[in-house]
């Protein structure tokens, strides 16, 4: 893998891929903001968007922060006018996209950024140790590759595109910890029973470290560049 920046966390990434000052930003598929904040932090005003109704009414109830504002809103009809983004980021969220409508929602992204515009979109690689942990009761194989042939169309609307990978590390107390996180995730309803399983123990305890449980994963990120004079 080129480029590889090791161990990081998302907002570390993004945080070295540009000076953030004054940007107009989209977070796509923002679940509870965490992102958005963190951006927002770095000098940006990000608009975050979650299509999941169940978060976004968590979202409207939670505590206001500057420069940022939630919404509820699907990545193919931002709410968004014209060419006056810096912005749009997909971090693990593009292949939560219905596939039918991912090259929809990377044009989305195209029409709403200014010229020469970033697109941003950071995806799990499907080969990684906490990827193929929940494969068993969640098994993402199929719509990240949805997710990836969708960025190969959209290159011809874009313009250069720069790949970099880094490693993000999931760290859990216990078993029952993984188990309640995952299955407590609005967007996705994965039932406990799903997880509680041999197969998924065996898996999680092959993570087991001196302070709890780890698990790596290689991370994919597409940076799309608006070409200036479209």
């Amino acid at each position: 893998m080129q480029n590889n920046l090791g161990i990081r966390d998302d907002l570390d990434v993004l945080a070295e891929l540009s000076d953030w000052t004054g940007k107009q930003v989209l977070d796509v598929g923002c679940g509870a903001g965490r992102l958005s904040f963190g951006i927002a932090l770095l000098g940006a005003t990000v608009r975050g968007f979650e299509p999941d109704p169940i978060q976004a009414a968590r979202n409207r109830e939670a505590p206001a922060q500057d420069g940022v504002s939630l919404e509820e809103a699907g990545a193919e009809a931002l709410p968004v006018r014209s060419d006056e983004i810096d912005v749009v980021l997909f971090s693990r969220s593009l292949h939560h996209i219905p596939a039918d409508l991912m090259d929809r929602a990377l044009s989305e992204a195209r029409r709403v950024l200014k010229p020469d515009g970033v697109l941003v979109v950071i995806e799990p690689d499907i080969h990684g140790q906490f990827s193929q942990l929940i494969r068993p009761f969640h098994d993402e194989t199929a719509v990240r590759a949805q997710a990836l042939d969708a960025l190969t169309r959209a290159q011809d609307e874009y313009g250069a595109v720069e790949e970099l990978w880094f490693t993000t590390e999931f760290r859990f107390e216990s078993f029952v910890a993984f188990r309640d996180r995952m299955s407590g995730l609005t967007f996705n309803e994965i039932a406990a029973e799903a997880i509680d399983r041999p197969v998924v123990r065996a898996a999680f305890e092959a993570g087991r470290v001196f302070d709890g449980y780890r698990f790596t994963n290689p991370m994919r990120v597409r940076v799309h560049r608006r070409p200036a004079a479209s």
